[in-house]
């Protein structure tokens, strides 16, 4: 893989172009569950290819195909440089999918949980994730990133992140510990803008959209011989040095095509189709 690297936190350098875990197990919340060992292929053939930065949530999959042990019966022991990030705050409803939210007592219980599942004594990275299906803002994070802060302190967790927030809600995460990373909605250009101005990853979730590719994005994928699903995962690429992407599949052909994408170079042709 050609794409460019950057260091998480500071100390933990991936490249640029990570793997998702969110669609290992199906591909939308709810959806149909793909076969158990199509997702163990897929992980492997993930890291082979030169994946070093693996996201994933414990409300990832379903009861009988949870993304965390996934990636361990896939994984473990794991490879030497594999950064695994997750996600808490979000609760599981009945139903599968993510409903309501821990208060700042129950996140150690979330946190225990993924170093479990995932067979680590320590977490790379995880986020805190911010509310519930709606847009980012509307709430204050200090309470659960002081509870999470406080998890990093006994060395549970080496990083913190925040996913799903407004500036302001970074800024309050800030004051109370570093911030490696924010995972948010694709377009947030000033939050982008603030983790320049301060080293910190920004790695975009739904980087593609709903719907139709733009008229933009379709044009650069038909110049490159691409797939718009390339081009979109080209764009966050080259829309910052600090922007990671974790786009994620259940599929072994899906995957290949979007390790290739790293290997698309946009010029200021293709990025003014994109504005």
């Amino acid at each position: 893989m050609s794409t460019s690297t950057f260091a998480l936190g500071g100390d933990l350098t991936v490249r640029r172009l990570g793997f998702g875990a969110m669609r290992l197990a199906m591909g939308t919340f709810g959806g149909p569950t793909r076969p158990y060992d199509q997702g163990i292929s897929v992980l492997r053939r993930a890291v082979e290819l030169g994946v070093d930065h693996i996201d994933t949530a414990g409300f990832y999959g379903t009861d009988e195909s949870p993304a965390n042990r996934q990636i361990k019966d896939a994984l473990y022991p794991y490879p030497p440089g594999l950064v695994i990030a997750t996600k808490v705050g979000p609760l599981r409803g009945p139903d599968g999918r993510p409903f309501g939210q821990a208060g700042p007592d129950g996140l150690r219980g979330l946190v225990e949980a993924d170093l479990a599942s995932l067979g680590l004594d320590r977490l790379d990275l995880v986020y805190l994730r911010v509310g519930g299906r709606g847009g980012p803002g509307g709430e204050s994070v200090a309470a659960r990133f002081a509870a999470l802060a406080a998890l990093r302190e006994e060395g549970l967790i080496r990083h913190l992140g925040v996913s799903n927030v407004d500036g302001e809600q970074l800024a309050e995460a800030r004051a109370i510990a570093p911030v490696a990373a924010v995972q948010n909605p694709a377009g947030h250009d000033d939050l982008l803008k603030e983790c320049e101005r301060s080293g910190i990853a920004f790695v975009p979730f739904f980087p593609l959209g709903a719907g139709e590719p733009s008229p933009g994005l379709a044009e650069v994928a038909a110049r490159h011989g691409a797939t718009p699903a390339q081009a979109a995962i080209a764009a966050v690429l080259d829309s910052s040095p600090v922007a990671l992407a974790i786009p994620g599949t259940g599929s072994l052909a899906h995957l290949e095509e979007n390790m290739a994408a790293a290997d698309l170079r946009l010029d200021t042709q293709n990025r003014e189709l994109l504005t």
